[in-house]
């Protein structure tokens, strides 16, 4: 037995021929591997497999960035994208962020120059004992972003991953490792919501910005990197926490924390502040949807393109739009609109509650079918080839609505024709506030839910105006060295020369009797005056000077226009009032700054224009004429019920059948322009008390500037009076100095006889 065994250990024993045979065989394999790879990596680098980012690619890397509009104070309006994707710097990182990436995704990113090599050959290993470990480092999965997708196909992804080494070997020639960081963290997608780059995320799930990041939310994020799906706080919070506490441990095995930090971290809830971004929300959005429009007319008119001459992209390029709106003063004429249209939406219901639509409403059928052909159902239907039977038939068949209410949106079961019905009776509302020096424009509040109703009533809209006209007509008359103190006879008067004769009505309760003064005229909003006047200055004049004060609508010569029976814009009303304001000066409403691109290059600068549209005494006694208006005219509840006493000036407006209700009130560094009415101009409060411009516009003012004066930090000063001219007032505004001085005229005329 001893002898077989020897025997047989001696046969079965290599001998060192055999082990110089193996070692061969193993070291070939070897490098026959190693040249295979060589040669791949070769193949790579010569674009074989594809090409690969030249030298201006790594430059310029290519990725769906977010143009953000910015307002005057600093805060992101919102954003323009196809991608959610704002850019951030290194300095405007937290530490947190950068130690929980580097802590998860790459303990060696600092000691490698792109690939970990004894990472990426152990993945193997890992795998036959059942680990998984991602072979990947930071600046390889920056190279996948930036560069290219993932392939499902395991044979085109071993090519796509060579690309990836030569690519983040590039990278790290070209970049420090702090920009490589910060790259890394701009492109990456945060999961669902429209959620790209650590800007996005920190504002989606922790309304934050990244240097604000705590520990514990940097770990959250950080831990949706691999898996934004499954690991989405939103959807699973469950495993959003236990994938948090897995990263605060890596944190403390990369001593960015202590143990005893990490337990009190993880002994948090996940604490989100969750913002869901969708191009409607944030502040302005009606501002921002015309601002839109205007900077795609911008760069096609001013020809601005890339660098390689073709058209800038809003949704993708980065861009910056640097605005004239304030964040804070824009915040609370939201809130005024909102706090107010919900009072006045529940007065207009109670005042239509019991009445038959159909009767009270001048072709309110006609309306409805109108509303019907615009709707979004309507078209589809039609896509569809839906017969007009079927159509009608689906608007009065019951179905899930979501509706816009002052009280938030709704989910309810309702009929679509119902639904039109629902928000032709809606009361539509627009302001825009501007300083009349500069031409800046501070809040636009276009509509009363961008989401529901995106039809912009600052610019785009145009209403009859009303009484607001008013002040074009007593503005030439007080050129024509017309006194405020002049008394005329209030009562009806015929112009006539201009077609068939006109003479204005005036209501019998609202009409002041006897003599009064054309201030007196103005602030009570006398028709039968103002007609007089006009009938003294004549049209024309009056026509020239609503030109010069940026209206641009159609206004004929006619005597009527006194009364403001043509269409304007709040957009150019308010502007044309800041020229009483700011001296006689109309300037240009502005509202974009400058445009830059994604590096900071200024693509464009606006200056705004300037026109001399009346004489500064004129615009000086025109704003005592309009502070009448408020001191005790009909804006005096301004006064009474909302406690502005201070220098303000303004006039109400109310069209024919009360389809429009108007205020515009300006102050020395603030004018402020508002409209109330349904949608369409036959639906409106049947009561003048309810549908007045001094109820429906003017309280939303009142709201909005009594925030204005109690934040200190805007420099709106409440107790500064509008200046007088340099040369003085040569028109007499003291009506006692002024009866005096026309008594005294009538006596010299009597002693010479005349």
């Amino acid at each position: 037995m001893r002898t077989n065994n020897t025997r047989f250990n001696s046969k079965n024993q290599l001998q060192p021929a055999d082990i110089r045979r193996y070692n061969w065989y193993i070291w070939r394999t070897v490098i026959a591997l190693f040249m295979f790879v060589v040669i791949m990596i070769t193949l790579t680098i010569f674009d074989v497999f594809g090409q690969l980012p030249s030298f201006r690619d790594l430059e310029n890397p290519k990725s769906n960035q977010a143009t953000e509009i910015i307002s005057s104070d600093k805060q992101v309006l919102g954003t323009y994208y196809i991608q959610n994707r704002s850019n951030v710097t290194y300095r405007e990182l937290s530490p947190n962020v950068i130690n929980a990436l580097v802590a998860t995704e790459d303990k060696r990113f600092y000691d490698h120059s792109g690939i970990d090599f004894g990472r990426s050959f152990t993945i193997f290993a890992h795998l036959l004992i059942g680990q998984k470990q991602g072979g990947s480092t930071i600046t390889q999965q920056l190279a996948l972003n930036l560069f290219s997708e993932r392939s499902a196909n395991p044979f085109k992804r071993i090519i796509q991953k060579l690309q990836e080494w030569v690519t983040a070997v590039k990278l790290e020639r070209h970049y420090t490792k702090e920009e490589i960081l910060t790259m890394y963290l701009n492109t990456v997608d945060f999961g669902a919501y429209n959620t790209y780059g650590i800007k996005s995320a920190a504002r989606t799930y922790f309304n934050t910005t990244p240097d604000k990041l705590t520990p514990d939310q940097a770990a959250l994020l950080i831990g949706m990197v691999n898996g934004p799906g499954i690991y989405s706080p939103i959807r699973h919070p469950d495993n959003a926490l236990k994938r948090r506490n897995l990263v605060l441990n890596r944190m403390v095995e990369q001593k960015a924390l202590s143990e005893g930090q990490a337990e009190e971290f993880k002994r948090k809830p996940l604490g989100l502040d969750f913002h869901q971004n969708n191009h409607f929300d944030g502040l302005a959005p009606y501002f921002r949807s015309v601002l839109k429009k205007e900077l795609q007319k911008i760069f096609k008119e001013q020809n601005i393109n890339r660098p390689d001459g073709t058209p800038y992209d809003l949704d993708r390029d980065g861009l910056k739009i640097y605005t004239t709106i304030d964040a804070t003063m824009q915040q609370y004429a939201e809130e005024a609109q909102r706090d107010y249209m919900k009072d006045l939406q529940a007065q207009f219901n109670d005042h239509w509650r019991g009445r038959n639509l159909y009767k009270s409403i001048h072709n309110f059928k006609f309306l409805l079918d109108q509303g019907m052909q615009k709707s979004d159902r309507y078209k589809q239907l039609k896509q569809q080839e839906k017969s007009d039977e079927e159509i009608q038939e689906n608007f009065q068949t019951k179905t899930m609505l979501n509706l816009f209410t002052w009280h938030g949106n709704i989910d309810t079961m309702m009929r679509p024709i119902d639904s039109i019905i629902y928000c032709k009776m809606l009361l539509r509302n627009a302001l825009m506030s501007m300083d009349p020096t500069t031409g800046y424009v501070k809040a636009w509040v276009g509509g009363t839910n961008f989401e529901h109703f995106k039809y912009d009533q600052v610019k785009n809209g145009t209403r009859q105006v009303g009484s607001t006209a008013k002040p074009f007509t007593y503005a030439v008359a007080i050129d024509n060295g017309y006194s405020p103190c002049m008394k005329i006879n209030n009562v009806p008067d015929t112009i006539r020369g201009y077609g068939a004769p006109w003479c204005p009505r005036s209501s019998p309760s609202e009409t002041l009797q006897g003599f009064i003064t054309l201030r007196q005229a103005l602030a009570h909003s006398q028709n039968w005056v103002t007609a007089h006047v006009m009938g003294e200055v004549k049209p024309e004049p009056v026509v020239e000077l609503i030109k010069k004060m940026g209206i641009t609508s159609a206004v004929p010569p006619y005597p009527s226009i006194c009364l403001g029976t043509f269409d304007a814009s709040v957009f150019e009303m308010t502007a044309a009032y800041s020229a009483f304001a700011n001296h006689g000066l109309w300037t240009e409403p502005t509202y974009i700054l400058r445009i830059e691109d994604k590096n900071g290059n200024v693509l464009y600068t606006h200056t705004p224009r300037v026109v001399q549209a009346m004489n500064p005494q004129t615009a000086y006694v025109m704003t005592y004429m309009l502070k009448g208006v408020i001191e005790d005219g009909t804006g005096s509840r301004l006064s009474y019920k909302y406690g502005l006493r201070n220098p303000i000036g303004g006039k109400t407006g109310t069209t024919q059948n009360n389809s429009d209700g108007w205020f515009i009130g300006i102050t020395p560094q603030l004018v402020t322009g508002l409209w109330t009415g349904c949608e369409d101009r036959d639906i409106a409060f049947q009561s003048t008390r309810l549908g007045e411009g001094a109820n429906s516009a003017l309280p939303i003012f009142a709201m909005y500037m009594k925030k204005v004066y109690a934040n200190a930090a805007l420099g709106i000063k409440k107790n500064v009076d509008f200046d007088a001219p340099a040369n003085g007032v040569s028109i007499i505004l003291d009506c006692g100095a002024y009866n005096q001085q026309q008594q005294g005229t009538t006596d010299v005329d009597k002693k010479l006889g005349f």
